[in-house]
């Protein structure tokens, strides 16, 4: 894949991640101006990520109709529609007619972005590529907090303007620059389903439990861990902005340089089995902690077996399909997003009965993924 296309779908990636936790900071102060409150804000976030689930399929099978460059440019334009309309909101009807819209289109860009990736380069390089994509949304999630609590100190819709206007420059380069990866032969003529039974009960069908599985470990985690810190070791505001920003960095670090590296040395499914494996001592590990340094190494270690999991496993999900790609990629970013929904839902159950329950339940699940891959691998080379 040429340099120009990674940089532009680096960029797709980034923007996409900067638009959401761009608005986080300023989302509760922007809800009271409405006189609206936590309910409120609650079906927001809800919303949003709801239609991501319920669309990301259709979006990859348009990209396979009409090819990635349209859906993508549909995407980008949409979204900064979508966040110009949230800062010119004078109501809280609007509020959720632009963050449905928001969900709607940016699962667009995610499912097709990472189809492109599978169409342009060679199984070796997928899982390197797929992990600096999700680095470059990694580094979106660091840096937007940060940007939209500074810009939201001029006026508090200030950060859905800026994240329009860049959505718009992606969009420029995206219909400018960006070369389509798909020839006409390799689209399909129509959109069709009729092949996801067999590519979901047969090829695909582990990879989308192992997704599901380690995505909910990671949402329930990132949900509860704040405030685990503050009730375990009473850290102060400043201490957790730095596991923050420690673990988001780990994340960006791991995906972009850590997992390419290893895929040049291990097969997609030994890595995912690394992965997976960490993933369950080291959220298990949480409950041994004994203070900042520990839980700082623990975080670490954590976030870079989520690192070698994720991208990994994206991966491997574009090589079950040729012509369908874009349809099995959002099929991909669906189960994602569901994952998205339930695991901060049932951590947060789960600490209200013992703060230490999350950790032994997700360190639990993390190992069922572990065993689902290992007996995956004995029935082949790859994880099937």
């Amino acid at each position: 894949m040429k340099n120009k296309s990674i940089l532009i779908l680096y960029l797709v990636c980034f923007v996409v991640s900067l638009g959401y936790s761009l608005v986080l900071p300023v989302m509760p102060y922007y809800m009271e101006s409405f006189g609206a409150g936590g309910r409120e804000l609650g079906w927001l976030t809800a919303i949003y990520a709801l239609m991501q689930t319920i669309c990301a399929p259709f979006w990859g099978a348009l990209s396979d109709r009409i090819g990635r460059k349209p859906v993508l440019s549909i995407g980008m334009l949409g979204y900064a529609v979508s966040l110009f309309l949230f800062g010119l909101a004078s109501s809280i009807e609007t509020l959720f007619i632009a963050r449905g819209l928001s969900g709607i289109l940016s699962s667009a860009s995610a499912a097709s972005a990472m189809a492109y990736v599978g169409d342009s380069v060679s199984n070796e390089e997928r899982s390197r590529n797929m992990g600096q994509l999700g680095a470059a949304m990694s580094v979106g999630a660091v840096i937007g907090p940060v940007l939209g609590g500074t810009l939201a100190n001029y006026t508090i819709t200030l950060p859905f303007f800026t994240g329009a206007a860049i959505s718009f420059v992606a969009f420029i380069l995206i219909l400018t620059i960006l070369p389509e990866s798909l020839t006409r032969s390799n689209t399909t003529r129509s959109i069709k389903f009729s092949f996801m039974p067999n590519t979901l009960l047969g090829p695909a069908k582990t990879i989308l439990i192992l997704i599901f599985l380690s995505r909910l470990c990671q949402t329930g985690f990132q949900g509860i861990i704040g405030l685990y810190l503050v009730d375990k070791f009473r850290l102060s505001t400043q201490q957790i902005g730095f596991v923050w920003m420690v673990l988001a960095v780990s994340l960006v670090l791991s995906q972009g340089i850590l997992t390419g590296f290893l895929a040049k040395i291990f097969k997609d499914s030994k890595l995912i089995l690394i992965g997976l494996t960490g993933g369950g001592v080291f959220i298990l590990a949480m409950m041994l902690s004994t203070g900042f340094f520990s839980t700082i190494f623990i975080l670490v270690m954590l976030a870079v077996s989520i690192a070698l999991t994720v991208p990994t496993l994206n991966a491997s999900l574009s090589t079950k399909a040729e012509k369908n790609k874009g349809t099995i990629m959002g099929i991909g970013t669906t189960v994602g997003n569901l994952s998205k929904v339930v695991g901060p839902l049932l951590f947060g159950y789960l600490y209200e009965v013992n703060i230490e329950l999350p950790y032994a339940i997700g360190g639990s699940i993390f190992f069922l993924a572990a065993v689902i891959c290992f007996l995956s691998i004995r029935k082949g080379a790859e994880i099937h």
